[in-house]
């Protein structure tokens, strides 16, 4: 960094929204600022910084490596300040803010979403499914403000609590020759066409570990990008899919199997960064969803 030039508050407060947001324009609604400010302030902390903090691309702003290591320290900064704001401010009800929320399936989250919605119709919330590999990355790059994912780890900087329990199952069409049958093994399942959640999933990664462990060979698989898309899958009889119980909504079409070799009962968890779990936004969002559950 030049030594006759300082960062000011305003230039890191403008990048660490626009890091927040992967982008300017989100950046400056969410400030209530003009773009050009928000611009003009990252081009100048670039500047004292004698470094590029963003590429710009076309699907939105990405982080370099020096960006990320100075958004590490100041988006904690900033949920400090928003801390002491909180406290100078009048605690009678959340007017606005703004939410980013992942979870590996869409149950338990969304009916809270939906719920909080209501409750603060001003709240703007950013919902998204990913694996738990990914979810652990965005928490760990401090992406997203809240996430409910299964099995999460104990980790520095990371709040974990536990809102419940859930296994895995094989789900079928109501048709499936397998429909009546209650219970199934893995090796039956061998010659189903199985659907698999993308690579980094803990369900991708259990179900093909356990059927090696068993000298099971899997030879056809479909793999898709997130839950829901398993259960369309499984509707449009494609074949066999995995899916965590009751992380769906209730069809009729769909019929659950328990799994001879699959029994495990995995922690349902919330999971936030440390120095945001205090904040108003979040805190009122995570009780919403511990009074839930």
């Amino acid at each position: 960094m030049h030594r006759d030039v300082k960062p000011s508050p305003y230039q890191i407060a403008a990048f660490t929204q626009a890091a927040r947001d992967r982008s300017f324009s989100k950046a400056a609604k969410n400030t209530g600022v003009t773009q050009s400010s928000i611009t003009q302030h990252v081009a100048k902390l670039e500047k004292a910084m004698g470094v590029q903090l963003f590429q710009r691309k076309r699907e939105g702003l990405e982080l370099t490596r020096a960006g990320r290591e100075l958004f590490e320290i100041s988006d904690r900064l900033r949920s400090l300040e928003q801390q002491v704001e909180e406290k100078l401010q009048d605690y009678g009800g959340l007017a606005t803010g703004h939410l980013r929320i992942i979870a590996n399936a869409p149950r338990p989250i969304m009916p809270v979403i939906a719920r909080y919605g209501g409750q603060y119709p001003k709240v703007e919330i950013e919902f998204s499914l990913c694996s738990r590999a990914e979810a652990l990355r965005l928490l760990n790059a401090r992406e997203v403000d809240i996430a409910v994912i299964v099995a999460a780890p104990e980790e520095d900087g990371l709040d974990v609590e536990k809102i419940g329990t859930t296994r895995y199952k094989a789900f079928v069409h109501r048709d499936h020759p397998l429909a009546g049958r209650g219970t199934v093994s893995l090796r039956e399942l061998a010659g189903e066409t199985l659907i698999l959640p993308e690579e980094g999933s803990l369900t991708k990664s259990l179900v093909m570990g356990r059927a090696q462990q068993h000298g099971i060979e899997l030879t056809s698989t479909v793999r898709t990008h997130s839950f829901p898309m398993v259960k369309e899958a499984v509707l449009h009889g494609i074949g066999v899919g995995f899916l965590l119980e009751e992380g769906q909504h209730p069809s009729a079409n769909l019929v659950a199997l328990d799994v001879l070799e699959i029994r495990d009962v995995f922690e349902v968890c919330l999971v936030t960064p440390q120095e945001k779990r205090n904040l108003r936004l979040i805190s009122s969002f995570c009780d919403a969803l511990l009074d839930a559950n």
